[in-house]
């Protein structure tokens, strides 16, 4: 286990990504733009007609199994970490309830709407590193360096999120 076992205060950004547009991308520049270092998703609600993931048989060397889906697609569920090396996985269901999920590779073309909520714990870094164990680069958490922004987060009583 890989941890600061430190806490962090905690903030929100909410977005709304709007027809068409390409939802991991547009999440992507949004973190960048507001240069947040350790941000998550915190909830999403979205319809989507397109949709690019990595099937969970997938190794470091087989990475092949991949599915692309178009349609109308309800997102259930939309999970993960951000950073530029962004490690997020989806559920859909289709138009009879049925669902699919995977690590998502891109091509989320928004249907409707999404509406996204980002967290960000301001008081750590999310990086990643190659895993020799996984073959897959896997996250690392560290403290963030102290700054007038973390001190300023705890001075307003902003909730604090205990990792």
């Amino acid at each position: 286990m890989s941890s600061t076992g430190a806490g962090s205060a905690l903030r929100v950004h909410a977005i709304r990504v709007r027809p068409g547009q390409e939802l991991l991308g547009t999440l992507q520049a949004f973190v960048e733009e507001k240069r947040l270092r350790a941000p998550f998703i915190v909830t999403c609600v979205s319809s989507l007609t397109k949709a690019t993931l990595r099937l969970a048989n997938a190794t470091a060397t087989k990475t092949n199994e991949v599915v692309h889906l178009s349609g109308h697609f309800e997102i259930v569920s939309l999970v993960g970490t951000l950073n530029p090396d962004a490690h997020v996985h989806i559920s859909l269901s289709d138009f009879e309830g049925k669902t699919v999920g995977g690590h998502v590779l891109g091509d989320l073309e928004v249907f409707t709407t999404a509406e996204v909520v980002i967290g960000e714990a301001v008081d750590l870094e999310f990086t990643r590193e190659m895993d020799e164990q996984t073959g897959f680069p896997e996250l690392v958490v560290q403290p963030r360096p102290q700054t007038n922004q973390s001190a300023w987060m705890k001075s307003t009583g902003i909730v604090h999120l205990y990792l």
